[in-house]
């Protein structure tokens, strides 16, 4: 594994000398930050969630066609729940289409009760990412995505994720209001019976030139196998985009 890992490391470097280009060596760095306070802790893949309150910050740094995409999550007791690091290569950049891959060296967090108290387990996740979005019209998408979640620790589960995804931005309901949509089929194949498909619809409203939005996420179980079987889970949040 560790020399598959180092492989895929050598790769990607040899690839950002040899792709070097005046347009990338001209890009400038660009940087976004969106931080949002929610009621349920859904996580990226949102069959699975913290099912409390939580603070999640997800950031982008990008320059030609690397970015970096770290996302941190917190329950509000300020303990770890999941840090995600992201590395991503756009392979294809078209005016409708983009096809990227990503590797990711994730950990998280896991709260186990003992008689004498509690202890925190870190636990170690590496990913690969496939991922490829045409663009519909102006301010619609869809998206395909493939990742491979291996967990490194005995015990973690390890599989597939795959998902399709629908969105649109900008639809005004006002001269300054507007709604963001978005669904999410998504099938996870995953060690100890952690399979299913489900379906994931989130919509957000904003106010032109105001940082801020409201947003609702609801995720339920199509088919699983999973016991119990899945309950619909919901989240509402605050986001702020800077």
């Amino acid at each position: 594994m560790k020399l598959f890992v180092s492989a895929i490391l050598l790769f990607v470097c040899s690839v950002s000398f040899s792709m070097e280009t005046n347009d990338t060596l001209a890009s400038k760095l660009k940087a976004g930050c969106i931080v949002s306070l929610n009621s349920n802790g859904i996580a990226s893949i949102p069959s699975f969630s913290l099912d409390k309150p939580a603070v999640m910050a997800s950031i982008s740094l990008a320059k030609g066609r690397f970015s970096y995409d770290p996302t941190l999550a917190y329950g509000l007791d300020l303990r770890p729940w999941f840090i995600d690091n992201w590395l991503h290569y756009r392979m294809v950049v078209k005016p409708k289409f983009e096809l990227r891959t990503g590797f990711n060296i994730s950990t998280f967090g896991s709260k186990y009760l003992l008689a004498e108290g509690s202890i925190h387990e870190a636990q170690r996740y590496f990913a690969f990412e496939l991922s490829g979005t045409y663009k519909l019209t102006s301010n619609s998408t869809m998206s395909l995505s493939y990742w491979n979640d291996r967990g490194q620790e005995p015990g973690t589960i390890k599989g597939h994720f795959f998902s399709i995804v629908g969105e649109r931005s900008d639809i005004m309901i006002g001269e300054k209001v507007a709604l963001a949509a978005n669904v999410m089929l998504f099938y996870i194949n995953y060690t100890g019976n952690e399979d299913g498909l489900f379906i994931s619809p989130k919509i957000s409203s904003y106010v032109k030139n105001i940082p801020f939005s409201l947003y609702f996420q609801g995720t339920q179980a199509i088919q699983s196998n999973i016991d119990p079987y899945p309950e619909f889970r919901w989240n509402v949040g605050l986001s702020y985009t800077f």
